[in-house]
């Protein structure tokens, strides 16, 4: 069970809800994640 909501799911693999998300924005890591880079 995870407390937050949304959760973030890349090719079936859990990364996390949305303070990780916010997190991981925040750090940069949230585009390595997904892929893509930021502009």
């Amino acid at each position: 069970n995870w407390p937050t909501i949304p959760q973030l799911y890349v090719n079936g693999e859990f990364v996390g809800g949305s303070d990780i998300m916010m997190e991981m924005f925040q750090a940069g890591e949230l585009q390595q994640v997904l892929g893509t880079q930021a502009s």
